[in-house]
């Protein structure tokens, strides 16, 4: 199998019956502990945009998949993937040396529910994001359905430090440029960026940032309102949790694949 070995050292290994094997065509690390990869798409694969997929490392005999979400829209001809840095995590700290040329193995069937289908019609879709969790909604804003379904879209990311932040401007620049949805986005599009502990523009959790009133003063929105607003989660568990509460409170009822709702949370990356 060609291709420099993801860790420097270990052999590649017959890439396991059913599984897409691909190639690194692009690495950016944004800081010492977040990087965003591309790789070469398979022609028969689809996807839902917000869905996740499992890939590993063609570096054992039997590999270790983790679950990433998708972090492109549905049509582009490449797959993206962004990634926290890990040093002893069993896949990511070969995952995170791998350079332009290296091969990734790719599960065929995504899945996840940070799914437009999965969501009742709505005005307003929030996306609250912390970390690497913005990834699912680097692929909702740049899809067409996402501005045919709601007229205003608001994309929340809370991360540590300034640095960490980068992944998001540029995702919003990004959707605002882009030749599908840039003209959609340009007047629906709305985009809260907070730290918790350096200092920044605007600091602060964006659970208190809700609950004080801060954001809907800051974009001239009123209170969420099940009647009007949609909502997907991703990040850290007790992320997930304040933010259920929140929308519990406010009489928001989750939804899924199955049974469509006012807000729902992806669990995929919590354990």
């Amino acid at each position: 199998m060609s291709g420099r070995p993801a860790d420097g050292t270990a052999p590649q290994y017959p890439t396991p019956k059913g599984v897409f094997c691909e190639t690194v065509t692009y690495v950016k690390h944004y800081t010492e502990r977040l990087f965003a990869f591309r790789i070469t798409r398979p022609t028969s694969f689809r996807f839902r945009s917000g869905e996740f997929v499992m890939i590993g490392l063609p570096n054992a005999e039997r590999p270790i998949y983790r679950a990433y979400s998708i972090a492109c829209p549905n049509w582009d001809e490449e797959l993206e993937f962004y990634s926290i840095k890990v040093p002893d995590g069993p896949l990511t700290q070969h995952l995170q040396k791998i350079i332009v040329g290296d091969r990734i193995l790719m599960r065929p069937k995504p899945t996840g529910t940070l799914v437009n289908d999965a969501l009742l019609a709505g005005q307003r879709l929030w996306l609250f994001a912390t970390g690497t969790g913005i990834a699912p909604f680097a692929s909702i804003l740049r899809d067409p359905e996402t501005y045919e379904k709601f007229s205003t879209v608001i994309l929340t990311h809370t991360c540590r430090e300034v640095a960490e932040l980068q992944y998001g401007a540029e995702l919003v620049a990004m959707t605002s440029a882009d030749p599908l949805v840039g003209e959609e986005a340009a007047s629906a599009l709305k985009y809260v960026a907070t730290t918790t502990q350096e200092s920044s523009a605007l600091m602060g959790r964006i659970t208190d940032l809700l609950q004080d009133g801060t954001v809907m003063t800051m974009l001239d929105l009123p209170a969420l309102d099940p009647s009007q607003d949609r909502c997907m989660i991703c990040g850290s568990m007790g992320f997930l949790q304040d933010i259920k509460a929140i929308l519990d409170k406010a009489g928001f009822t989750e939804g899924s694949n199955s049974a469509p709702g006012d807000y729902v949370i992806e669990r995929a990356f919590v354990g």
